[in-house]
C-alpha cells in the first residue's frame, strides 16, 4: 500500500507545478494549509477521499485523470484482469496507522470514455472523509456485500446487499460503512467527473 501513497505525493507535485501553482497556491484553493500538502507530497500524511478531491478540484482535475494510467494505442482494449483496474483512492501511508482505508478500483481509463465504472471496497468503519462529495454527473451503485450508510444532500438511507441507489452527483454526498464486515459497491458514474 505504500507504494500507492509514494505515487499520490509525486503525481500531487508533478501536477501542481505542470499547472505552475505553488503550494500556497493550492492550498488557498483548496481550504487547506500548505503545510497539509507539503505533507501530503512528502508521503508523511495520506488525505481521505474526500480531502483529496477537494485538492483535485482545485487543479481543476478529475481524480480519474489525476490516477489515469493512459491505454496504450493501437488496438482498443475491451477487456480488464482484477489486477488492471486504477486504485483512485488514497492508501495508508505505510506511517503504522490502523485506519480502515477505502478502495475505489476503476475499470479502464475513465478520462477516455463516457461513464466511469467503479469496484468500491469499505472495510468495517471506513467512508469517504467528514467532508461531503460533490462532482458534475450522476451515479449509480449496487451494494454486494456488507452495508453502507448513504448521504445524499439531507437525506441517510443504510444500504443492505441488493439495494441500490441514483442521484445527481451535484447533491453533496458521503459514503460511511456501519457494518461490521467490508462492504462491497459496483458502481457507475457518468460523465466521468470523480
Amino acid at each position: 500500500m505504500g507504494a500507492d501513497c509514494v505515487e499520490i505525493g509525486h503525481r500531487l507535485r508533478e501536477v501542481r507545478e505542470m499547472r505552475g501553482l505553488s503550494q500556497r497556491d493550492l492550498a488557498g484553493r483548496a481550504g487547506l494549509t500548505n503545510g497539509a500538502i507539503s505533507l501530503i507530497e512528502q508521503n508523511k500524511s495520506s488525505p481521505s477521499v474526500a480531502s483529496l478531491k477537494r485538492l483535485l478540484d482545485a487543479i481543476p482535475m478529475t481524480m480519474s485523470q489525476f490516477f489515469s494510467e493512459f491505454e496504450e494505442p493501437g488496438s482498443p482494449k475491451y477487456f480488464y484482469a482484477a489486477d488492471e483496474f486504477i486504485e483512485l483512492s488514497p492508501q495508508d501511508a505505510g506511517l503504522g496507522e490502523l485506519a480502515a482505508r477505502v478502495s475505489l478500483r476503476q475499470v479502464g481509463d475513465a478520462s477516455r470514455h463516457a461513464l466511469q465504472m467503479l469496484h468500491e471496497t469499505y472495510p468495517p468503519g471506513a467512508d469517504t472523509g467528514p467532508d461531503m462529495l460533490t462532482h458534475e454527473g450522476e451515479e449509480s451503485g449496487v451494494v454486494v456485500q456488507g452495508l453502507i450508510e448513504l448521504t445524499v444532500a439531507d437525506q441517510i438511507r443504510v444500504l443492505n446487499p441488493g439495494d441500490g441507489y441514483l442521484f445527481d452527483s451535484r447533491l453533496p454526498h458521503r459514503f460511511r460503512n456501519i457494518g461490521e464486515g467490508p462492504c462491497v459497491i459496483i458502481s457507475a458514474c457518468t460523465p466521468p467527473s470523480f
